[in-house]
């Protein structure tokens, strides 16, 4: 019987589930596609922290496996919440493709006023670059963001790098750099969920990228220990074992960074721990300002 992989509706999402079941295939694997829609695909005339977060991509895809109608999903890892339920695994990692950033736009960058993103995240961080910009919220899947660019709603959307580039597309515009807009945590990161099934844990394993899972697990650390998910402005980028992490006021207007070589998970951590207290303000602000209920 073919691994049955789930995956959102989406055709980013199409491409990425694709990628999986070819790579599976190279290992003589025969799988079957899955499509699933979830509340975040439905749900797009909302802010996306109004409705849960990146979670909302993840939770209808966690219920298919847990219920046995499908053996695996492919997400995009940095939609992928911090706590998961018992039962399921994130079997493979892909090799990482572009963290980066990129804002596609029409009008000259010196005529670029509005800008469309539902991203905490990056609205701060294009407010810290320049503070009379206009970031207004942009849902939908990439087609849809680039269906309204291109109607005149926005000057410039942005996007993640590695997406355009999984979809053959060739857009004007420009990467924005790492260093300066640090990525979301497992930006540019294909995941494999699967259940915990040893059978199906040893297949999936087979796709895994062990030098991309170090960089990634250690984003997902500091991001754990920091918390706020997508509701907290906070870019967190580890290549090659050096961290760049900070937290952000949601108009850009202040910053908390941090810079380390990170050498295991508990070192990650650590430098969590440090960003959260050292952030613990910008976040309460954040979570005031949004609405939301914030223990820290």
């Amino acid at each position: 019987m073919p691994l049955r992989i789930g995956t959102r509706g989406s055709r980013l999402a199409m491409v990425q589930a694709d990628k999986v079941c070819s790579l599976l295939a190279g290992h003589g694997i025969e799988t079957e596609k899955v499509i699933i829609t979830t509340r975040g695909d439905t749900e797009t005339s909302v802010p996306l922290h109004e409705i849960g977060g990146q979670g909302v991509f993840v939770r209808a895809l966690d219920d298919a496996i847990l219920s046995g109608h499908i053996d695996a999903a492919v997400h995009s890892m940095k939609d992928i919440p911090a706590i998961r339920p018992n039962g399921l695994v994130t079997g493979a990692i892909l090799e990482r493709d572009s963290p980066a950033d990129f804002m596609a736009h029409t009008a000259n960058a010196d005529q670029i006023r509005v800008v469309g993103t539902s991203s905490t995240r990056r609205r701060a961080q294009l407010l810290r670059s320049d503070a009379s910009l206009d970031v207004r919220q942009l849902r939908g899947n990439v087609d849809t963001r680039l269906r309204k660019l291109k109607e005149g709603y926005y000057d410039a959307i942005i996007l993640a790098e590695a997406g355009i580039q999984r979809m053959n597309l060739n857009l004007p515009g420009k990467r924005l750099d790492p260093g300066e807009f640090v990525p979301s945590p497992n930006q540019g990161t294909i995941a494999v969920v699967n259940s915990d099934q040893p059978g199906i844990v040893e297949i999936i394993q087979l796709l895994d990228h062990a030098a991309t899972r170090h960089d990634v697990e250690a984003e997902r650390a500091v991001m754990e220990e920091v918390g706020g998910g997508c509701f907290t402005p906070q870019g967190i980028y580890c290549r090659h074992g050096h961290l760049i992490a900070e937290i952000l006021a949601l108009d850009g207007s202040q910053t908390v960074r941090i810079r380390e070589d990170i050498d295991s998970l508990e070192n990650a951590r650590k430098c969590g721990r440090s960003l959260r207290v050292e952030g613990r303000e910008l976040i309460r602000d954040a979570y005031r300002k949004l609405g939301l209920d914030d223990d820290r």
